[in-house]
């Protein structure tokens, strides 16, 4: 076996005592294995794929888009999303046929990445995820097939529907019964990013790459040196605070073996997650966005809250917990509330946005999806979905549209037609996926 026929084996990481770094594209300096087509002009950068999901529906009140490009007109609950007018795609009237009809909540939520139909009862049967199916194919190339996070622990047990309760706190499916473990602690996010493990894993990372990211800077353009002095200086600016919440989840896990409990069936924040909501999905979102900096991995699934959420949002004046919040959607506290989950999409689009790739970015070569498991919280309606996308997927996606297919027949309308058309545009070509055998018209 030629090993160092692999484009991992041939990047330049920075080496530490029981850490590796890898670095952004650099064009001094040959950090990726990608060949260039003419000497000095780099080859296709990576394409990327991330989904965040915010459960329970939206304020559709509020929830609208007019225009295009630059001149699009955003409602209010897509304000946050201005800045980034011409690389995004507002999309609505997709949906998931195998969602509808078969009760609330569980059965919306399980295969919302999959289109498959999911099965009531014990044993857990649906499909697997598109993001899993683009790990499968495109992974090797990666140091992680793919990175799954949440903000919220899974809850078990099953819903008046019989639905299992996994269905409402995965999106990220491996096979058809087993969903893909999710990481909620952003210390244990941030230490796969570097392999940073054993006894010294509450040591810096960056003080122990620093000799070797030394010697690195000396061999690199004035530019390059730029940005690896940028990139180190945001990686320093996550670990700090990375750090706070280590301690509080060593804390967490001690209490919970000295009550002989599980620390996951443990409120928040007595389970070590941070108790600021808005801190962990920062957090979360920075991870996802060094992780595609740096080609660490080029898919990404961010379950910002699970179906059923209990997650409270003291910042926003609001008095309910999600779930709760969602039965009355139309409400100017539910339109606060998706307001907020839709700046998590526009903190992370923001952040690659900021990463230089090329003559681009590392956001015009990724593609963002944001979308939730129905369209009303209080009708529990998901008829049809609410859907953004960001970013141009390396020039594959036409931006600055306003997209509505409600009117269109059932068939023209599949939310599996659209992963269909994202899988072909990233390399890789499938037959079918979910409910779908043709991609999505006119994306």
């Amino acid at each position: 076996m030629h090993v160092f026929d692999s484009p991992i084996s041939r990047r330049t990481l920075l080496r530490g005592a029981g850490v590796t770094m890898a670095l952004p594209w650099l064009e001094s300096l040959p950090v990726w294995g990608v060949e260039p087509t003419v000497a000095g002009v780099p080859g296709p950068f990576p394409k990327r794929f991330a989904a965040l999901f915010m459960a329970c529906g939206i304020n559709s009140k509020h929830w609208s888009a007019s225009g295009s490009g630059a001149a699009m007109e955003l409602s209010k609950s897509l304000e946050p999303m201005a800045p980034f007018k011409a690389k995004l795609n507002v999309i609505s009237g997709l949906f998931n046929k195998a969602a509808t009809g078969v009760g609330i909540h569980p059965g919306q939520t399980g295969n919302i990445l999959s289109g498959a139909r999911l099965q009531k009862g014990a044993e857990l049967k649906g499909g697997i995820s598109i993001d899993q199916v683009l790990a499968n194919r495109i992974g090797q190339d990666t140091a992680q097939p793919s990175l799954v996070l949440g903000c919220e622990q899974p809850t078990t047990g099953y819903h008046e529907t019989n639905f299992s309760m996994a269905y409402s706190s995965h999106i990220s499916w491996q096979n058809s019964t087993s969903p893909v473990p999710m990481e909620v602690y952003p210390a244990l996010a941030f230490d796969s990013l570097f392999d940073n493990r054993g006894s010294r894993r509450n040591q810096s990372v960056l003080d122990r790459v620093q000799e070797h990211a030394r010697s690195l800077s000396r061999q690199a353009s004035a530019g390059d040196r730029a940005k690896l002095d940028e990139y180190l200086s945001s990686v320093r600016e996550v670990e700090q605070r990375v750090t706070r919440m280590r301690g509080d989840q060593s804390k967490a896990e001690e209490h919970a073996k000295h009550r002989g409990q599980h620390v996951a069936m443990m409120p928040r924040p007595d389970n070590g997650l941070p108790e600021d909501i808005r801190e962990h999905m920062r957090l979360m979102c920075d991870i996802v966005a060094l992780a595609f900096q740096t080609d660490k991995t080029r898919v990404a699934t961010l379950l910002l809250c699970r179906d059923i959420s209990g997650l409270f949002y003291p910042f926003l004046d609001a008095r309910n917990a999600h779930h709760s919040a969602s039965h009355d959607d139309l409400s100017d506290e539910y339109e606060r509330i998706s307001r907020y989950y839709v700046s998590q999409l526009a903190y992370l689009a923001g952040r690659l946005e900021q990463m230089p790739e090329g003559e681009g970015t590392v956001l015009d070569h990724s593609c963002l999806i944001f979308l939730s498991n129905m369209w009303s919280g209080s009708r529990h309606d998901s008829t049809k979905l609410p859907l953004l996308q960001v970013g141009g997927l390396g020039g594959t996606i036409e931006t600055g549209r306003v997209m509505d297919y409600l009117e269109q027949d059932d068939d023209e309308r599949k939310l599996c037609s659209l992963y269909l058309s994202i899988a072909d545009r990233m390399g890789v070509k499938l037959d079918r996926f979910g409910d779908a055998e043709t991609g999505l018209a006119g994306l």
